[in-house]
């Protein structure tokens, strides 16, 4: 195990930040997964997660079962986390530009596309390197001009020659669930089995912002789609964000749980010697992120949820209401699809059109940008 950390580009005078990342295991000896946590600074289950996850590595390490590379950053926003407002903990938003750390990812389908259209042959193997290393190219010449630049790029830099890639995040309040793209979806699976996720959510490109796990899967798919019947790609990085649950679901049953399911699914796709896990049962099916309904308060009040996360409902079903504390008014909010609810928010006070909670339905009734804020 070796602890690296990666200076990031100095925002004022007298102050730098650092990204720290532990590598386990020997860099191109076998597949490589690359785990991070706490994007979101003010998401934190994932960074107990992580820690637990570092001491399951660190063990399979000295005893020889680790067959390829882990890099494991358990605090993936320094930046974000130094973000403590009236004892409040931000960290979703970069204060100084108001973006989301989670978006703005490099296009790498459109960096590499034209470099490696003369390069590419018949060996889908040979041309994963090809491609790997155009990538690399691309993230060498950029030039970061904000500490969030920086770490931005950093995080690819350790991030993108990977084959598989966990972006632990949570949500207010919610069961565990996953996000990923639809071409990695069989890739992906097994560890929303490992994890016990009640919801899968799939996508073929989720927007024009580009999230960082869409920035590593993307590519694949489309430079696939874009040399077929010319050159074989493969899908040579699956990446997915796990949603852990809520902000406050931090205890030490449910990180060493999680961090388990995490090492056994390493040990199913072969990044870890020893006896295969069992597979356990899925909990839900894939369904589409276009098929997931938002829903909002019509006007202010107090919320007063009536589903719970994980609870499946039924088209028309009341999951919350808003009463209004000034007047008579009450006001039901019910699902238009059949679904289970996967996140609620941790506020009881709603302000107009305030998002309350979602759904995941089976049928896609939502088209365009389908990532949140």
């Amino acid at each position: 195990m070796q602890q690296i950390n990666h200076p990031l580009l100095s925002p004022a005078l007298g102050t730098q930040r650092h990204l720290s990342s532990w590598h386990f295991g020997q860099p191109g000896q076998g597949p490589k997964v690359y785990v991070q946590a706490s994007l979101h600074a003010d998401e934190l289950p994932g960074m107990l997660v992580a820690h637990h996850l570092r001491g399951l590595l660190d063990v399979a390490e000295q005893s020889g079962q680790l067959l390829g590379e882990v890099v494991l950053v358990p605090l993936a926003n320094p930046i974000g986390l130094d973000q403590t407002t009236m004892h409040h903990q931000l960290g979703r938003f970069e204060l100084a530009s108001m973006e989301n750390f989670n978006r703005n990812y490099p296009d790498f389908f459109a960096l590499v596309k034209d470099d490696v259209a003369t390069q590419l042959g018949p060996d889908a193997g040979q041309n994963k390197h090809l491609i790997r290393a155009a990538m690399r190219r691309a993230l060498d010449a950029q030039k970061p001009e904000t500490e969030l630049q920086s770490l931005r790029l950093t995080l690819m830099q350790l991030s993108h020659d990977a084959d598989i890639v966990l972006d632990l995040h949570c949500d207010y309040e919610a069961v565990v669930h996953l996000y990923v793209e639809r071409p990695m979806l069989d890739q992906i699976e097994p560890l929303a089995r490992f994890l016990g996720a009640r919801a899968l959510l799939w996508a073929k490109g989720s927007g024009p912002s580009i999230s960082f796990d869409e920035a590593l899967s993307g590519p694949w798919w489309r430079l696939r789609e874009h040399f077929t019947d010319r050159f074989p790609v493969p899908l040579a990085c699956a990446s997915t964000t796990v949603e852990l649950r809520g902000q406050t679901d931090v205890s030490e049953p449910l990180a060493r749980q999680d961090a388990q399911a995490i090492f056994h699914y390493l040990q199913h796709v072969g990044v870890l010697a020893g006896p295969l896990p069992e597979l356990p049962s899925a909990l839900c099916d894939a369904t589409p992120l276009a098929g997931t309904e938002s829903l909002h308060a019509p006007h202010p009040g107090v919320i007063v949820f009536v589903a719970q996360v994980g609870d499946v409902v039924q088209a028309g079903q009341t999951l919350a209401h808003v009463v209004d504390p000034l007047t008579p008014r009450t006001t039901p909010i019910q699902s238009s699809i059949a679904g289970v609810v996967y996140a609620r928010h941790n506020l009881r006070w709603a302000t107009s059109g305030m998002e309350i909670c979602r759904v995941a339905g089976a049928t896609p009734i939502r088209s365009g940008n389908l990532l949140s804020p």
